[in-house]
């Protein structure tokens, strides 16, 4: 394949993927075969970033099938992006429970918990999302709640622009199951450019009781994120700025009874207070034109039970979300319920080297203002025990979504950002095809989708219109991605790579650019590796190379990139649990604008100490 890197960074970049290559063809056991299409081993080499503490979100910037799209740091502000979609259309699951912010899709990566006690991130797509997921279209990120562990860490850091950050979290556990777990953590630029400052607090706290079959947790969490960027929402050089507070109170319930038999409940309360400043030297007077606080209530629950060759699946979720705003006021309303049940068959059979199985069901979505939607599910696949295919599926599946009150309740003849009341529910018609494959030690996933999306929400912009506005848009998507892993006794790698091709029709409306829809990189490549170069020193390299379609509102850094986050960690044998870390973002200083007019963060290093034990 031949490969094209950025000009400006063209030697080094060739030559990190030759590295990485390099390691892929050294000789080594093979690993273990793939239990179906669904991996959960981490896709990131790096999971501390260099300019502040770690977030959840963290750990996505540099997944395969995910493209993170940021402003400022990612753990500042940072759109989570799947199979084409937007930051709108996609949805985040912790335990049981699909969370949202009703405001905006910009916060939903806004989960005020260490990460620590969350498993590694998977991503839901297809009738997996489809089932298990509210108000999300193109997929879900989900996170499952770890179990509590004896140990913990403190943590001290610094590096240019200022930072400072410094980090606490310890867990106790009891011989009968109680386990408590605490994460404290706070961190301090004046920024990679001006105005790109950041204030960022966070302390959260669970509560755990495990069985032989169950584990509850009890969680709850506060964060508080001020920072500024330059066009952080808009592309008129202004210094914007915001100051986000998050509050999160979690309740989860999980029993796993054995033989695919198990349930899963939980009770989730969020609430989001939001303070834009399109010019943080402007005067406010005595009320904010920017001001926003959203409240979500939901509960879930799902269960499973097998009875011989066949799997039931049932599912049903109620969130109640409602803003209060100084700006968001023109809609036609401010509060809502949604609602989401869902039920599915799934019938299995011996064949020759493994296991056949049909999968059918449907999901009807609601809401007190709409009428709903009715959504079909069907996957068929096949599982194989040797070979060279492991497993292989073809399904269909359907979601919908509601818009979000600023799509909804901006106003539509001033202002920043023009709403409009007259959006309604969007539905997404996915089809797709995926295999697993075990070829020469390499566990290799595979998917290859197209789906349509009717009335989705994107951000627009027009010549002459210095605002950006709602508008409903027809999306078609076609894509693959693709994922491939292997171990060796001192290397892990990671591969992977996603095409989209997109086409758009705006309804008539006069549409000059987009900002979100449009938005996608029509190759990624990612390259994750980990090289445990002595017992005591450790090289973790993350990698991402694209191709971008063009946007007019792309003003410099060009269509391609090269990305690339290491660390270098060392465990010195005089200092038992002590490790000092290196950590370097953004390796080649691109300026690549990932959200469009939205200057890039340069090159950032940082160093860390942390005892752990």
């Amino acid at each position: 394949m031949n490969m094209v890197v950025p000009r400006r960074c063209s030697f080094p970049a060739a030559l990190l993927f030759s590295a990485v290559a390099g390691a892929a063809v050294a000789p080594g056991p093979r690993v273990s075969t793939l239990p179906g299409i669904t991996v959960t081993a981490p896709s990131v080499a790096n999971l501390a970033p260099a300019g502040a503490f770690a977030m959840p979100v963290t750990a996505l910037r540099y997944e395969p099938r995910i493209d993170l799209q940021a402003r400022n740091l990612t753990e500042a502000q940072a759109d989570i992006t799947l199979r084409g979609g937007t930051f709108e259309t996609t949805g985040y699951r912790l335990g049981a429970l699909s969370l949202a912010d009703p405001q905006t899709g910009h916060y939903l990566a806004e989960l005020p918990l260490a990460p620590a006690m969350l498993g590694v991130p998977r991503v839901l797509a297809g009738a997996e999302a489809a089932l298990g997921v509210s108000n999300a279209t193109a997929g879900a990120v989900a996170q499952d709640w770890r179990p509590v562990s004896a140990g913990g860490f403190v943590s001290a850091g610094a590096g240019q622009f200022s930072l400072r950050r410094a980090e606490v979290f310890a867990g106790a556990v009891s011989s009968g199951g109680l386990g408590v777990d605490v994460g404290l953590a706070s961190s301090r630029s004046d920024g990679a450019v001006r105005f790109g400052d950041h204030d960022f607090n966070r302390a959260s706290l669970r509560l755990q009781s495990r069985a032989a079959e169950s584990q509850t947790d009890a969680a709850l969490g506060y964060q508080g994120k001020r920072f500024g960027w330059p066009n952080l929402y808009t592309p008129f050089g202004s210094p914007e700025s915001e100051n986000l507070q998050t509050l999160l109170l979690a309740l989860n319930h999980r029993v796993e009874l054995g033989g695919d038999n198990g349930w899963e409940a939980a009770v989730v309360h969020r609430r989001h207070k939001d303070d834009y400043a399109f010019n943080r030297f402007a005067p406010l007077g005595p009320v904010h034109p920017f001001q926003h606080t959203t409240w979500l209530t939901a509960a879930a629950a799902e269960g499973r039970w097998r009875r011989a060759e066949w799997t039931f699946f049932l599912r049903g979720e109620a969130q109640a979300d409602r803003i209060a705003s100084t700006s968001l006021t023109f809609g036609r309303y401010r509060s809502r319920v949604l609602t989401k049940a869902a039920a599915a068959a799934r019938r299995e059979w011996a064949a020759e080297s493994g296991r056949g199985w049909l999968r059918l069901g449907a999901a009807h979505d609601d809401s007190n203002r709409d009428d709903g939607a009715w959504l079909p599910v069907a996957e068929a696949g096949r599982d194989f025990s040797a070979g060279l295919l492991r497993g292989a599926r073809f399904g269909y599946a359907e979601t919908s979504q509601l818009p979000s009150y600023t799509a909804l309740n901006a106003s539509t003849a001033s202002g920043l950002f023009r709403g409009n009341a007259g959006l309604g529910r969007s539905l997404s018609r996915n089809l797709e095809t995926a295999v697993a494959l075990l070829i020469a030690g390499w566990s290799v996933e595979a998917v290859a989708f197209t789906r349509r999306d009717d009335a989705l929400v994107d951000w627009t912009f027009r010549r002459g219109v210095t605002a950006r506005t709602a508008n409903a848009v027809d999306v078609r998507v076609s894509g693959l991605e693709w994922v491939a892993r292997r171990s060796w006794s001192g290397v892990d790698v990671v591969f992977g790579h996603t095409w989209l091709g997109k086409g758009a029709d705006y309804r008539g409306a006069a549409v000059d650019a987009s900002f979100y829809a449009l938005n996608h990189a029509r190759h990624r490549l990612t390259a994750a590796i980990t090289v445990r170069l002595t017992p005591r020193l450790e090289l973790r390299l993350d990698n991402s190379l694209r191709w971008q379609a063009p946007n007019l509102l792309r003003v410099t850094g060009g269509d391609r990139a090269m990305h690339t986050a290491a660390g270098l960690y060392f465990r010195p044998a005089a200092l038992r649990g002590v490790e000092v870390a290196v950590h370097l973002d953004n390796a080649w200083d691109e300026d690549f604008q990932e959200v469009p007019a939205v200057p890039a963060a340069g090159r950032q290093l940082s160093f860390s100490v942390a005892r752990r034990w």
